[in-house]
C-alpha cells in the first residue's frame, strides 16, 4: 500500500458539475497593459462574443462558440469591452460584447448559458470558458466607478483589474460564495433527505437548500444557519462534496451534505413554497423522471443534482 496521501483512490466530484471544465490558463500575474492587443495579433486567437447575457454560438453538426477577430468585428464587437481570459495551450481566448439585434446571420444563435449547459451543446472546456467570460464581462459592466471615491475607473492588464486614476485604488473581480446543501436525516435511517422548492422553480421541481455566505462565516456555519432559517431544522455534521462556478452573475456554489439533528420542519414561507422530507425511493423516481406526480430534481448540470444523486446512489449501494 502506498504511503502517499494523494495515491489513494479519488474522484474529483466537482469535475462532474456544469461549467467546471474550464482549461484556460489565465496567467493573471504575468500580463502587460497591452495584453489584449498582443493576444489579438495571434492568428489563432478566439473570441467568445456575448449579447447581453447570451453567448453567440454557431449551431450545427459541431456547435462552436469561439470566433475570429474578423468575424467578431463583423458582428459589431465593441473593442473597449474585450477582456483576455487566458490561453488554451498557446491560443489566446478573449471575450467581448456585441450590440443586440433581432436576427443573427446563420448559423449563429444567441443562447443563455443555462440552456447551453442543460442541452449539452458545447464541450465542457468551452462551457467553462464561457462561464468565466460571462462573469468577467458582467463585473466590468457593473463596476465602472470607484467604490472609494466615485470616479470612473479604467480596465487594466487585459481585464484582470480596474484602476481608479483619481485615488489610485485598484479593484479586482469578485466571486460570491454560496452554500448549497442536502440535509439527510439519521433518525430515518439516512433514508430521507430534505428538499424544497421556491416560487420561481419550474412546476414540480424540488432542490437542495441554498444561500449566500455572510461575512465572518465558515462554510459549515453558513450551512447550519441557512438550513435553520429556511426549514427550522438543526444540523450536526457537515461534509463538503464539490463546488461549481455559477455565472449568474458570478457565484461559486459550495456543495455539502449535512446531518439533521431535528426533523420537524418550520418553513420560511417568504423563501420556500414547499419543503419536506423525501424518501430515497421517491427521490430516485424524481431523478429518473418517473415520479407519478411529475415531481423532478434539478438537471444533471446542476450541483444540486449531484448532491442528490450521490446520496441516492450511496444509499442504494449499502
Amino acid at each position: 500500500m502506498s504511503s502517499n496521501f494523494f495515491d489513494r483512490p479519488f474522484r474529483e466530484a466537482s469535475a462532474a458539475n456544469g461549467f467546471a471544465g474550464n482549461i484556460v490558463d489565465r496567467q493573471s500575474e504575468h500580463r502587460a497593459e497591452d495584453a489584449v492587443e498582443a493576444a489579438l495579433r495571434a492568428p489563432d486567437a478566439q473570441i467568445y462574443l456575448f449579447c447581453d447575457d447570451r453567448a453567440l454560438v454557431a449551431v450545427g453538426a459541431t456547435p462552436r462558440a469561439g470566433l475570429s477577430l474578423k468575424d467578431a468585428e463583423a458582428l459589431g464587437l465593441e473593442r473597449p469591452s474585450l477582456v483576455l481570459l487566458g490561453f488554451a495551450g498557446r491560443s489566446p481566448r478573449l471575450a467581448g460584447l456585441a450590440p443586440a439585434r433581432e436576427e443573427w446571420p446563420e448559423p449563429l444563435r444567441a443562447i443563455d448559458l443555462r440552456s447551453l449547459a442543460v442541452q449539452g451543446l458545447l464541450s465542457a472546456e468551452d462551457l467553462g470558458a464561457l462561464a468565466q467570460a460571462r462573469s468577467l464581462l458582467a463585473w466590468h459592466q457593473n463596476h465602472r466607478f470607484c467604490a472609494r471615491c466615485g470616479s470612473e475607473t479604467e480596465m487594466r492588464a487585459g481585464g484582470v483589474k480596474r484602476h481608479c486614476p483619481s485615488c489610485e485604488r485598484e479593484h479586482f473581480p469578485r466571486t460570491d460564495p454560496v452554500v448549497i446543501m442536502l440535509v439527510i436525516d439519521p433518525a430515518q435511517g439516512n433514508e430521507a433527505c430534505l428538499l424544497g422548492r421556491q416560487h420561481r422553480f419550474q412546476p414540480g421541481m424540488y432542490s437542495a437548500l441554498a444561500g449566500f455566505l455572510e461575512p465572518g462565516e465558515t462554510i459549515e456555519a453558513a450551512v447550519r444557519r441557512e438550513i435553520a432559517e429556511e426549514a427550522g431544522i438543526r444540523t450536526g455534521r457537515v461534509r463538503y462534496h464539490s463546488s461549481q462556478p455559477w455565472p449568474f452573475v458570478s457565484s461559486l456554489m459550495i456543495g455539502c451534505h449535512a446531518e439533521a439533528a431535528s426533523n420537524d420542519i418550520t418553513r420560511d414561507e417568504s423563501e420556500l413554497e414547499d419543503c419536506r422530507w423525501f424518501a430515497r425511493d421517491e427521490v430516485r423516481r424524481m431523478l429518473a423522471g418517473t415520479h407519478p406526480d411529475g415531481l423532478t430534481a434539478p438537471p444533471e448540470m446542476a450541483i444540486a443534482h449531484r448532491l442528490i444523486a450521490d446520496w441516492a446512489d450511496w444509499a442504494e449501494a449499502k
